[in-house]
Protein backbone atom coordinates (compact mmCIF):
# COMPACT_ATOMS: atom_id res chain seq x y z
CA UNK A 1 0.00 0.00 0.00
CA UNK A 2 0.98 3.40 -0.53
CA UNK A 3 0.19 4.81 2.66
CA UNK A 4 -1.95 7.33 1.10
CA UNK A 5 -5.85 7.22 0.48
CA UNK A 6 -6.22 3.78 -1.38
CA UNK A 7 -9.25 2.95 -3.74
CA UNK A 8 -11.42 0.41 -2.91
CA UNK A 9 -13.02 -2.11 -5.25
CA UNK A 10 -16.89 -2.25 -5.82
CA UNK A 11 -17.01 -5.86 -3.40
CA UNK A 12 -15.20 -4.45 -0.70
CA UNK A 13 -17.13 -1.33 -0.69
CA UNK A 14 -20.38 -3.36 -0.74
CA UNK A 15 -19.30 -5.59 2.16
CA UNK A 16 -17.99 -2.69 4.53
CA UNK A 17 -21.66 -0.83 3.93
CA UNK A 18 -23.06 -3.85 5.04
CA UNK A 19 -21.03 -4.28 7.95
CA UNK A 20 -21.56 -0.85 8.72
CA UNK A 21 -25.35 -1.26 8.85
CA UNK A 22 -24.56 -4.31 10.92
CA UNK A 23 -22.49 -2.49 13.39
CA UNK A 24 -25.04 0.10 13.70
CA UNK A 25 -28.24 -1.96 14.39
CA UNK A 26 -26.04 -3.68 17.27
CA UNK A 27 -25.14 -0.57 18.52
CA UNK A 28 -28.54 1.09 18.58
CA UNK A 29 -30.01 -2.38 20.15
CA UNK A 30 -27.03 -2.15 22.87
CA UNK A 31 -27.48 1.49 23.37
CA UNK A 32 -30.83 1.22 24.26
CA UNK A 33 -29.81 -1.22 27.26
CA UNK A 34 -28.13 1.00 28.89
CA UNK A 35 -29.52 2.55 31.96
CA UNK A 36 -28.93 6.35 31.17
CA UNK A 37 -27.13 7.66 34.91
CA UNK A 38 -29.07 5.86 37.09
CA UNK A 39 -26.96 3.56 39.45
CA UNK A 40 -27.33 0.23 38.55
CA UNK A 41 -28.67 -1.88 41.84
CA UNK A 42 -26.76 -4.46 42.87
CA UNK A 43 -22.93 -5.34 41.69
CA UNK A 44 -24.32 -8.37 38.63
CA UNK A 45 -26.45 -5.20 37.65
CA UNK A 46 -23.19 -3.10 37.45
CA UNK A 47 -20.95 -5.64 35.74
CA UNK A 48 -23.69 -6.11 33.62
CA UNK A 49 -24.14 -2.71 32.50
CA UNK A 50 -20.21 -2.21 32.52
CA UNK A 51 -20.20 -5.10 29.93
CA UNK A 52 -22.83 -3.18 27.73
CA UNK A 53 -21.05 0.05 27.90
CA UNK A 54 -17.56 -1.63 26.17
CA UNK A 55 -19.53 -3.43 23.61
CA UNK A 56 -20.91 -0.28 23.05
CA UNK A 57 -17.38 1.57 23.16
CA UNK A 58 -15.83 -1.59 20.80
CA UNK A 59 -19.20 -0.93 18.30
CA UNK A 60 -18.52 2.83 18.14
CA UNK A 61 -14.45 2.00 17.00
CA UNK A 62 -15.19 -0.20 14.46
CA UNK A 63 -17.94 2.08 12.67
CA UNK A 64 -15.54 4.91 13.17
CA UNK A 65 -12.60 2.51 11.45
CA UNK A 66 -15.17 1.85 8.78
CA UNK A 67 -16.37 4.88 8.25
CA UNK A 68 -13.05 6.76 8.07
CA UNK A 69 -11.84 3.68 5.33
CA UNK A 70 -15.00 4.74 2.98
CA UNK A 71 -13.97 8.46 3.51
CA UNK A 72 -10.59 7.73 2.19
CA UNK A 73 -11.76 5.51 -0.27
CA UNK A 74 -13.93 8.14 -1.55
CA UNK A 75 -11.11 10.76 -1.25
CA UNK A 76 -8.44 8.57 -3.35
CA UNK A 77 -11.51 7.99 -6.11
CA UNK A 78 -11.40 5.09 -8.30
CA UNK A 79 -8.69 2.44 -8.73
CA UNK A 80 -6.20 2.77 -11.35
CA UNK A 81 -6.47 1.36 -15.14
CA UNK A 82 -2.99 1.56 -15.89
CA UNK A 83 -0.86 -0.06 -12.58
CA UNK A 84 -2.48 -2.66 -10.52
CA UNK A 85 -3.98 -2.12 -7.37
CA UNK A 86 -6.80 -2.33 -5.14
CA UNK A 87 -9.65 -2.59 -6.88
CA UNK A 88 -8.11 -3.24 -9.65
CA UNK A 89 -9.97 -6.35 -12.40
CA UNK A 90 -7.03 -7.96 -13.75
CA UNK A 91 -6.78 -10.98 -16.29
CA UNK A 92 -4.03 -13.04 -15.59
CA UNK A 93 -2.79 -16.20 -17.88
CA UNK A 94 -1.16 -18.64 -15.16
CA UNK A 95 1.30 -21.22 -15.52
CA UNK A 96 -0.49 -23.87 -17.02
CA UNK A 97 -2.14 -21.48 -19.78
CA UNK A 98 -5.43 -21.22 -18.44
CA UNK A 99 -6.76 -17.53 -17.81
CA UNK A 100 -8.70 -16.05 -15.11
CA UNK A 101 -10.03 -12.43 -14.22
CA UNK A 102 -9.97 -11.48 -10.79
CA UNK A 103 -10.37 -8.90 -8.81
CA UNK A 104 -7.77 -7.19 -6.24
CA UNK A 105 -9.78 -6.48 -2.98
CA UNK A 106 -9.05 -5.69 0.70
CA UNK A 107 -11.73 -8.00 2.14
CA UNK A 108 -12.37 -12.13 1.76
CA UNK A 109 -15.53 -12.41 0.77
CA UNK A 110 -17.06 -15.67 0.31
CA UNK A 111 -19.42 -14.87 -2.19
CA UNK A 112 -16.81 -13.82 -4.28
CA UNK A 113 -14.44 -16.60 -6.13
CA UNK A 114 -12.86 -14.01 -8.65
CA UNK A 115 -11.46 -12.06 -5.42
CA UNK A 116 -7.61 -11.98 -4.66
CA UNK A 117 -6.94 -10.01 -1.43
CA UNK A 118 -4.13 -7.97 -1.37
CA UNK A 119 -2.52 -9.34 1.25
CA UNK A 120 -2.35 -12.81 -0.29
CA UNK A 121 0.40 -14.31 -2.13
CA UNK A 122 -0.83 -13.64 -5.51
CA UNK A 123 -2.32 -10.23 -4.50
CA UNK A 124 1.11 -9.25 -3.28
CA UNK A 125 2.90 -10.35 -6.08
CA UNK A 126 0.09 -8.29 -8.73
CA UNK A 127 0.08 -4.91 -6.77
CA UNK A 128 1.90 -2.06 -8.66
CA UNK A 129 2.51 -4.40 -11.82
CA UNK A 130 1.37 -3.52 -15.28
CA UNK A 131 -0.33 -5.51 -18.28
CA UNK A 132 2.89 -7.22 -19.93
CA UNK A 133 3.99 -8.44 -16.87
CA UNK A 134 4.90 -11.78 -15.27
CA UNK A 135 5.02 -12.05 -11.79
CA UNK A 136 6.22 -14.87 -9.04
CA UNK A 137 4.49 -15.97 -6.20
CA UNK A 138 3.87 -19.00 -3.91
CA UNK A 139 0.85 -21.17 -4.30
CA UNK A 140 -0.23 -23.89 -2.08
CA UNK A 141 1.76 -26.27 -4.62
CA UNK A 142 4.59 -23.84 -4.91
CA UNK A 143 6.12 -21.27 -6.61
CA UNK A 144 4.30 -20.70 -9.66
CA UNK A 145 4.26 -17.32 -12.36
CA UNK A 146 1.37 -15.32 -13.57
CA UNK A 147 1.69 -13.15 -16.71
CA UNK A 148 -0.98 -10.29 -16.25
CA UNK A 149 -2.48 -9.99 -19.49
CA UNK A 150 -4.59 -6.93 -18.78
CA UNK A 151 -5.54 -4.07 -15.65
CA UNK A 152 -8.86 -2.84 -15.24
CA UNK A 153 -10.24 -0.48 -12.81
CA UNK A 154 -13.40 -1.66 -10.69
CA UNK A 155 -15.87 -3.90 -12.09
CA UNK A 156 -14.41 -3.88 -15.45
CA UNK A 157 -11.38 -4.87 -17.55
CA UNK A 158 -9.78 -2.39 -20.03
Amino acid sequence: MTGGPEPISDVDRAALERKLTELRADRAQVAATLSGGEEPGDRADQADELQRADRLARLDDQITEITGRLREADLAGPPKTDTIGVGSTVTVRFADGTEDTVEVGELAEALNTSLVTSDSPLGQALLGRRAGDTVDYQAPDGPTTAHVVSVGGAGGKS
